[in-house]
């Protein structure tokens, strides 16, 4: 099994986690799982290999800084970096010698013309997807937003192609589904002692800073503890630590912690970005107070504060927004009330789902 996915500053790390949950998954089942990542600066490749997983480095490029602009008709196509057909090329490079069962992808500059090129050198392509705006030619395509439709890919996926859509198959790892329970049942009297903060795995413009800086405006009728979890990539860490230092709460700050699962179980209250830590905090029935920090959460960000799964917090109101949130006469029953709406929509086997999907298409 072959992953083409990349980190970077302005990507983020969400499609290389996911992609390495299910990489795990299928390497528990005896496949071979090896990624192909772009060096872009923020990459994940050191921490791919340290997670036992081989990578296959393709170079970074300075094509943009060279004002060459990408196509027109893919909105993010400045995340790839090089050209697509260069990408392909390189890509096809990197599999010689190899035989792929399944290229799974997950890139938002990729479209059907790499597909294609790809689709002569690999038994199946299986596509990971959020923004339903490009066509794709793969064997099924997973889309775990909530809201999303499988309509919404008329036009762009071949009419036998199999469309895996909500957060029932999000790709959340294995600890999510074996905390699960401990974490529903100490939400049954709702309390709220910790509150959890993170906002992705590079927060590129620190709003981290700026949620530890509104929440030492409020005043709580007990004493709250923040934790605040930022990635191995976040280019803020001093500023967050020196906004945690001036806090009147008890702030502390985590960088590249390998036990989210455990921190969001002991959470009474998570804030944080619309991306796919949201179905990880629905999974353990974390109450979230979320926010867009990319164009592409927005749609879901919004369907899930009408549905009440979520309390929606906007970047410019950050202040007025927690106010209103926490000044609430009945918090707890809020609280619970989010709690029970987000567990249901997620019960974290969403991996075991999709590698059981790709590996019967692999079989078959």
């Amino acid at each position: 099994m072959a992953f083409r996915a990349d980190a970077s500053l302005d990507i983020g790390t969400g499609h290389i986690m996911r992609c390495l949950t299910l990489a795990k998954q299928l390497k528990i089942k005896g496949d071979e799982c090896f990624f192909i990542c772009r060096a872009h600066e923020g990459n994940l490749i050191e921490y791919l290999e340290s997670e036992a997983m081989e990578v296959i480095s393709l170079p970074k490029s300075n094509r943009f800084e060279n004002n060459i602009k990408p196509l027109k008709h893919l909105a993010h196509g400045s995340w790839l970096g090089v050209s697509w057909q260069q990408d392909s090329q390189e890509t096809l490079q990197a599999i010689v010698g190899r035989d792929v069962d399944c290229l799974v992808v997950d890139h938002y500059a990729l479209d059907v013309s790499w597909e294609q090129m790809l689709r002569e050198k690999v038994r199946s392509i299986f596509v990971i997807d959020d923004l339903a705006d490009r066509k794709h030619n793969c064997f099924a395509l997973l889309d775990q937003n909530y809201g999303r439709k499988a309509s919404d890919y008329k036009g762009l996926l071949a009419n036998e192609c199999l469309r895996l859509i909500g957060p029932e198959f999000a790709l959340l790892r294995p600890e999510f589904s074996e905390l699960r329970q401990f974490s529903l049942k100490r939400r049954a009297n709702y309390k709220l002692e910790t509150i959890l903060v993170n906002l992705g795995g590079v927060d590129q413009s620190n709003l981290t800073s700026k949620i530890i800086d509104a929440l030492s405006q409020l005043v709580f009728k007990a004493p709250v503890e923040i934790m605040v979890v930022l990635g191995s990539t976040n280019p803020n860490v001093v500023d967050v630590r020196q906004s945690a230092k001036m806090s009147r709460h008890n702030v502390s700050v985590k960088v590249g912690v390998n036990n989210m699962a455990e921190l969001m179980a002991s959470s009474d209250l998570a804030i944080g970005a619309a991306g796919s830590t949201t179905w990880e905090r629905f999974s353990l029935g974390v109450p979230s107070i979320l926010m867009s920090i990319a164009e592409n959460q927005a749609p879901a960000l919004n369907a899930l504060a009408e549905s009440r799964c979520i309390y929606k917090l906007s970047s410019e109101t950050i202040v007025q927004d927690l106010i209103r949130f926490f000044e609430q006469s009945d918090i707890g029953e809020h609280l619970f009330s989010l709690s029970k709406n987000g567990r249901e929509l997620c019960d974290a086997l969403g991996v075991q789902k999709i590698a059981k999907i790709i590996r019967n298409q692999c079989e078959g």
